[in-house]
């Protein structure tokens, strides 16, 4: 057989946290349903279990997609794999089994995560060819290059003073206080993942070119950067089971999640709220208690995924961990109500928010939630909190107009100590905003409607991230005749 008409052979290597492996395995799950022989790399036999059930099924198609566990060596320690694990959790310990494995099969490519920051000399020096997956959408990383090209922010007088993102298609205002650390005081990308992508053979991009087409364009042309567009992936998920396991198993049981269901069922069209702000999110208690009260102020339904709630009284000291807490009462009045539920832990997102009786999503705006969002057609109330979460922010509300800000304004890393507090008053407001049903909330679901049927079409035979992926297995393909 014609050496360019055998499949072609690409690795994926995900990052253990949650919010890059789980759009990493649709990734390679799209590429295999396009011919593509993919293989998963993974850290641990327990890691591999999160995902293993849908690859089963993608096996029980006849779909060439396999998980290989890389051997650690007798004393290593593995890395955590939680869902919650950090961006700078250290995977080194899986240099030497994930250097040999490509030595002893080498593949047409590796699409491999930014957070690996080891990998890259390893790849290279392998001499196969590397793509990079860093989780983000085209607009963030055309505002992240330009502030880092230009340093808009280094003359401000304060972090709270506004600047303008220079050299973009659109007006886009942020303060020095919405940047990451790295951006507020060296302009550009970590040194290390910005030398590893520029060496790249290229980067794929969970996104679809109807979403962001300017900067995906900008991105291109004027960043000259290689980039196939490949999502959104999530839509690979096509049956309940996916949808339900993906990430990981849902933290409710299978009757609790059929009660959860039959509950929004019980409920009319765009009447509920969905609240979730990612797998790394850990809101200060203060902060919570003041969600609730924003909740049970606007009177409209919600679900909450939060992490362990622990009661309290509001005025009478805290009672167990006070990570995670509400105020005393409160949840026992929304279920007697039938007003809402909290699922602690964690729940399957995109079956929630495709459930036609949720009308709005409050979330702390991570692009796979974004993206999420997006492909079901619900608007936002955007409340972002790290990484790049607040370009993300404003790419909802003023690129694409399916969103309204709840009012966060300080930048800070998932595991510090955050002072800032949004009060009850800000969260009642946006939540009637959005569900309100007056003008301004029609037509954010009337543009919220229309990017999710355009983000269908993409993935589609013909579509724009359908193609995307058909021209990175033919582009390897043709390398093969060289």
């Amino acid at each position: 057989m014609d050496s360019s008409e055998t499949p072609v052979v690409m690795y994926f290597f995900p990052f253990v946290g949650g919010g890059h492996q789980i759009p990493m395995i649709d990734i390679a799950r799209v590429f295999s349903s396009h011919g593509a022989k993919a293989t998963i790399l993974t850290t641990t036999p327990a890691n591999a279990l999160r995902f293993r059930s849908s690859i089963r099924r993608d096996q029980s198609l006849n779909l060439p997609i396999t998980i290989r566990v890389l051997d650690l060596p007798n004393d290593a320690v593995s890395p955590d794999s939680s869902m919650s694990a950090a961006p700078f959790t250290d995977t080194s310990v899986l240099r030497e089994p994930f250097k040999l494995f490509l030595a002893q099969n080498p593949p047409d490519c590796i699409v491999i995560d930014v957070f690996h920051r080891w990998a890259a000399d390893v790849i290279d020096g392998l001499n196969i060819k590397r793509v990079v997956f860093n989780g983000n959408g085209f607009f963030s990383r055309c505002v992240s290059e330009c502030i880092g090209r230009y340093a808009p922010h280094d003359q401000l007088g304060s972090d709270s003073e506004p600047f303008l993102v220079p050299q973009i298609p659109d007006r886009i205002e942020l303060t020095r206080s919405q940047l990451p650390p790295f951006a507020r005081n060296k302009p550009g990308l970590p040194d290390k993942i910005g030398k590893a992508e520029e060496k790249a053979f290229g980067v794929v991009v969970n996104s679809f070119y109807e979403l962001e087409p300017k900067y995906v364009d900008y991105f291109k042309t004027v960043l000259g950067k290689k980039a196939w567009l490949v999502g959104p992936v999530s839509l690979c998920n096509r049956n309940n089971a996916d949808k339900t396991e993906r990430g990981q198993a849902a933290s409710v049981d299978e009757q609790s999640l059929r009660n959860c269901l039959s509950w929004l069922d019980s409920k009319e069209p765009n009447s509920v709220v969905y609240i979730s702000f990612g797998s790394l999110a850990r809101l200060p208690p203060a902060q919570l208690v003041e969600i609730a009260h924003g909740l049970e102020a606007s009177t409209h339904n919600f679900i909450w995924v939060v992490g362990n709630i622990f009661r309290c009284a509001e005025n009478e000291g805290r009672v167990g961990d006070d990570e995670n807490w509400v105020p005393l009462g409160f949840e026992e009045r929304m279920m007697e109500m039938k007003r809402g539920i909290l699922i602690r832990g964690w729940a399957p997102q995109i079956l929630m928010l495709e459930h036609g009786a949720v009308g709005g999503f409050m979330s702390h705006c991570g692009w796979n939630s974004t993206l999420e969002s997006v492909t079901a057609g619900v608007p936002m109330m955007t409340w972002p909190l790290s990484a790049e979460q607040f370009y993300n922010e404003k790419l909802i509300t003023d690129v694409l107009g399916i969103g309204v800000q709840v009012g966060s304004k300080e930048w800070v890393s998932w595991n510090a100590e955050r002072e800032e507090l949004v009060g009850r008053e800000k969260v009642e407001a946006v939540v009637r905003r959005v569900m309100g049903g007056g003008e301004e909330a029609e037509e954010m679901r009337k543009q919220a409607r229309a990017l999710a049927e355009k983000a269908r079409r993409a993935v589609e035979e013909g579509g724009s991230s359908y193609e995307g992926v058909d021209d990175l297995i033919s582009e390897l393909k043709s390398l093969r005749k060289n």
